[in-house]
C-alpha cells in the first residue's frame, strides 16, 4: 500500500500515549488513513466504540472538517479512556468517555462509526443499524482477509462478516487494507 511516511501530529501524540500506557492494541496506520479519508467526507456526529488509547480517534480527528462535526468515543477501561482523553483535552470537538459504548446509543444518529469486529451479538447489524443516519458509514476493523464465500475465520463460517455483507439495510464491502488485515465498510441505505 502506498502511503506517505509522515503521520499527522495528533496521531503521533496518540501513539506516544499508547506506548506510555503500555497499550499495543491499536488502529493500524492503513486503517487509520482510511478513517481519516472517510472522516473528511462526513459531517455531524461520528463515533468510535472501543477507544483504547485514542489512536483510531486521532485518525478520525486528522481527517475531520467543519466546526460542527463531533467525535464521541467510549472506552470501558477507565485507565485507557483517561489516557486518550489527555490527547483531546483542548479539543471541544472530541468527547472521550470512560464508559460502555452502549451509553452512546442515544447520542446518534451517527454519520460514521468505527468499531472493532467482535461477537455478532455485540457489533452485529441489528445492534448498530438504528444508530446510523441514512448514508452513514460503519467501519468494522480487524478481519483476517478471506477470498471465498461463505467467508471463513479459523476454519468456520464467519457469521459477523456474513451478516454485514448480506444485510439489506446496508451496502457493504470487505476492503483489504494490508496483506494481513481487512475492514468491512457498510453504508446505511
Amino acid at each position: 500500500m502506498s502511503a506517505p511516511p509522515d503521520l499527522p501530529e495528533i496521531v503521533t501524540r496518540a501513539f506516544d500515549v499508547s506506548r506510555q500506557a503500555g497499550y499495543v492494541s491499536f488502529c493500524r496506520n492503513e486503517t487509520g488513513r482510511l478513517l481519516a479519508t472517510l472522516a473528511a467526507t462526513r459531517e455531524g456526529t461520528m463515533a468510535e466504540f472501543g477507544t483504547g488509547c485514542g489512536v483510531g480517534t486521532a485518525w478520525l480527528r486528522s481527517g475531520m472538517r467543519g466546526p460542527k462535526t463531533m467525535i464521541l468515543t467510549a472506552e470501558l477501561n477507565a485507565s485507557l479512556a483517561n489516557a486518550a482523553a489527555k490527547i483531546f483535552e483542548d479539543d471541544p470537538q472530541v468527547d472521550v468517555r470512560a464508559a460502555d459504548w452502549a451509553t452512546l446509543r442515544d447520542k446518534g444518529p451517527f454519520s460514521l462509526l468505527f468499531l472493532d469486529s467482535g461477537q455478532p451479538d455485540q457489533v452485529g447489524v441489528d445492534q448498530i443499524s438504528d444508530l446510523m443516519e441514512p448514508g452513514g458509514v460503519v467501519v468494522l476493523d480487524d478481519f483476517t482477509p478471506c477470498e471465498q464465500w461463505p467467508p471463513l475465520s479459523y476454519g468456520r463460517v464467519d457469521p459477523l462478516r456474513e451478516q454485514w455483507l448480506l444485510d439489506e439495510r446496508f451496502t457493504a464491502v470487505e476492503v483489504l487494507v494490508a496483506a494481513d488485515t481487512s475492514v468491512i465498510l457498510a453504508t446505511k441505505r
